[in-house]
Parts: C-alpha cells; sequence; structure tokens
C-alpha cells in the first residue's frame, strides 16, 4: 500500500512514549483516523507545531503493522490560531471536535462534516462572538443532518397533525401535537423556531433565542443522540444556561 496523501483536521493530540504523538484526525475522504507522529515532541522535531488540536493540515500517511497510519510528512493549511485567545473559543473548538469524534466514530467519508468542522474553527478563530451557544447548537444540529438522524420537524413525528406542535419527544423521532404531546417534553414557540431556522442559516448566521429556548432545543439534540444512536454529548449550556467552561 503506497502513501495517503489527505487533509485532516486534528480533533486531539495525546502524548505517547518518551516523544511521540497520537493523533485523532477527520479527514474529508476518509473519515476519522488514528496516527501516529514519531518524536513529534522533540525540540529539533520535522514537524514543528503542525500536529496541534484544531490545526487544518495536509499530511502524508504510511500504514504500518500495528492499526495506527505513520505521519510522515505535514504542512499547515491553517492554524486557527484566533481561537487559542480566549478560553470560550478554545472550548467551544474543544466540542467542536468531540461531537465529530463522537457522531462519526468510522472511516466512511462524510466530505460535508470535515467541511462544516472547518467552518466551524474558522469561525471561531474570526471572532469569539461564535462561541456563543447558539452557534455550537447549530453546528451539532447540522450534525445530525449529515448523520441521517435529523428529527422530524415538519408534522407531528407521531400522527402527521401540522399545527400545534407544542412538545418534542426523541422516542417518537421528533416534534408531537398537543394530543400526543405526552410523550415528549414541552417545546416553546422561540426554541422551535430556532431549530428550523439553524438549518435554514449558514452556521455563521445562527438565529438568536432566549437561553430557556436554547436549552430546550439542547435538549432536543442530546435526546435524539442518545435515543437513535447511543451517542452521548457534553451539554453546552448547565442548568442555569450559561456556556459551560472546562467540563
Amino acid at each position: 500500500m503506497g502513501p495517503l496523501r489527505t487533509e485532516a483536521i486534528v480533533l486531539r493530540s495525546i502524548r505517547y512514549g518518551e516523544a511521540d504523538r497520537i493523533l485523532h484526525l477527520y479527514t474529508p475522504e476518509h473519515g476519522r483516523l488514528g496516527a501516529i507522529a514519531k518524536g513529534a515532541r522533540r525540540a529539533r522535531s520535522r514537524f514543528g507545531g503542525r500536529l496541534e488540536p484544531y490545526l487544518r493540515v495536509r499530511l502524508v500517511l504510511h500504514q504500518g503493522r500495528g492499526e495506527l497510519l505513520t505521519v510522515t510528512a505535514a504542512d499547515t493549511l491553517a492554524t486557527h490560531a484566533g481561537l487559542r485567545r480566549h478560553a470560550r473559543t478554545l472550548e467551544a473548538a474543544a466540542r467542536a471536535c468531540d461531537a465529530v469524534a463522537r457522531m462519526f466514530d468510522s472511516a466512511e467519508p462524510h466530505p460535508e462534516v470535515f467541511a462544516l468542522l472547518a467552518r466551524m474553527l474558522a469561525l471561531l478563530a474570526a471572532d469569539p462572538a461564535h462561541a456563543a451557544p447558539q452557534t455550537g447548537l447549530s453546528f451539532r444540529l447540522k450534525l445530525l443532518l449529515a448523520a441521517g438522524l435529523l428529527p422530524q420537524l415538519g408534522a407531528c413525528a407521531a400522527c402527521g397533525e401540522r399545527e400545534h406542535l407544542r412538545a418534542f419527544s426523541a422516542a417518537a423521532g421528533g416534534v408531537v401535537c398537543s394530543a400526543c404531546e405526552a410523550s415528549g417534553f414541552p417545546l416553546a414557540e422561540q426554541a422551535y423556531g430556532f431549530l428550523t431556522g439553524a438549518l435554514a442559516r449558514p452556521l455563521a448566521r445562527a438565529p438568536q433565542a432566549t437561553l430557556p429556548a436554547l436549552r430546550q432545543a439542547e435538549r432536543a439534540i442530546i435526546e435524539t443522540l442518545e435515543h437513535h444512536a447511543h451517542v452521548r454529548l457534553r451539554p453546552l449550556l448547565d442548568a442555569g444556561g450559561a456556556v459551560r467552561i472546562g467540563s
């Protein structure tokens, strides 16, 4: 097998041994990959600082005897340096990468997910305002769409009714009407508007909503993933609506 040449975003970088790094990578054509960069932590490493988390890079990888690919060359395409200036943008970048790692953990290609993650990191690097919870929730909702897990939002998921959509039920598969709402939790009109608006708008223009509405939207996203994919994401908001940092 010849070398694998690919763009990648470094989701995570872990110290290994005396001088190596284990990398969790997301690529447009090969999905999630694991790789080892031998000697990457040495002072005179040929990789320099090109394998840090959240960087967009171009790599040359070789298949060895183990499960991990070996990095033999790396070039930086985007450092996203701006996101390292604020704790909240670093946290938002970490949670975006973690969501991709948990939801798309195979080598199945999803180029749209790679493009979405690259866009999210670029936005965070350009303006800390994009660390706001509405952008993070919009990002996660678009990941649901890419994964084929988007809940039903246009009509009651239980009976098909298109009016009086007042609750959300992950078990039913989406929003439910007043006649079926016993199977779900209350969903305010603004929370429903956020879910539909976030899907219709670019990531950079995530709709505004009150914190109670954002909490309801987040609950809909989290419960959908847990019920249909058995994936648990770390919440973006705490119980009081504030953005979580470091949890």
